[in-house]
């Protein structure tokens, strides 16, 4: 299937629910894995010896000033210095007259940063410009991007100072990214607002001709988007599934008739799409 049928299929549908996984912001250039990593972070390697800033993330500093600094650099990197890539605006101009809704394991706020409508996107594992206690002693969540913009401007030597190391406000200890890597994530008012939003968007559509894109969701956490889309196509009617990923488009066999995969770069079938509405 070329650029041409999908952006046709999309003109035809009457919603569109976005599935999205790493592969859409690798794609888009936004990559834990740069191969750039030693140019940009030096310190990190000759520190640490870190490779990526997927590997990184999961390292046990010995200092929380350490930590934080390595946290002030990764989200300054991935989210806050990272400007709306050109792949997420054309997907956006895509669909921006549709009625539609995203969700997505992404958490670098790129969808937010090309336009998409906040409440239309569901951001299921969090995301870089938030904090919380990290013991999960209470549900609210906290915006990092001062702090951590603070961070950048007084780190040394891959310590930031004491004084600008987060302390949870309830129970007074460590703070941590509003991330789902444990038990501890916190999904506080605003999440669950969301996917009550997903929901409901969904139940609304379910009669209706809804195209599912699913666009780099692989099988890191599968049940979060690829396979509830496989069940939801094959659940509804009127559904079509179109999974273009340029290593994992298989399309399970029951659905086979209500479904494509696509195995192809996102970058170059988007922007065929593009080149096609041009």
């Amino acid at each position: 299937m070329n650029g041409e049928k999908i952006k046709e299929l999309i003109e035809e549908c009457d919603a569109v629910v976005i599935g999205a996984g790493a592969g859409l912001s690798t794609a888009a250039g936004v990559n834990y894995g740069s191969k750039d990593f030693a140019k940009l972070f030096p310190e990190l390697v000759l520190n640490y010896h870190f490779t990526d800033m997927y590997t990184s993330s999961f390292y046990i500093f010995e200092t929380e000033e350490e930590r934080w600094s390595y946290w002030a650099k990764h989200i300054d990197y991935l989210c806050l210095s990272k400007r709306a890539s050109s792949l997420y605006k054309k997907l956006y101009n895509l669909v921006k007259d549709k009625d539609y809704f995203v969700v997505t394991t992404n958490v670098d706020r790129q969808f937010i940063k090309a336009g998409f409508e906040e409440k239309r996107v569901f951001e299921v594992q969090g995301s870089l410009t938030k904090i919380q206690c990290a013991r999960a002693c209470h549900d609210k969540l906290y915006d990092d991007t001062k702090i951590i913009k603070e961070m950048i401007k007084e780190n040394k030597n891959t310590k930031v100072p004491s004084h600008l190391v987060p302390k949870c406000p309830v129970c007074g200890g460590k703070m941590d990214i509003n991330l789902r890597k444990n038990d501890f994530f916190v999904e506080d008012d605003e999440w669950n607002e969301h996917k009550r939003s997903y929901e409901e968007f969904l139940n609304k559509n379910k009669n209706r001709k809804l195209l599912f894109i699913e666009l780099g969701v692989g099988f890191n956490t599968p049940g979060i988007i690829r396979f509830p889309f496989e069940e939801l196509t094959h659940k509804y009617a009127s559904a079509f599934l179109i999974r273009i990923n340029d290593s994992n488009a298989n399309i399970p066999y029951d659905i086979k008739h209500c479904a494509i995969g696509v195995k192809a770069n996102i970058k170059k079938v988007i922007d065929e799409m593009v080149r096609e509405e041009e």
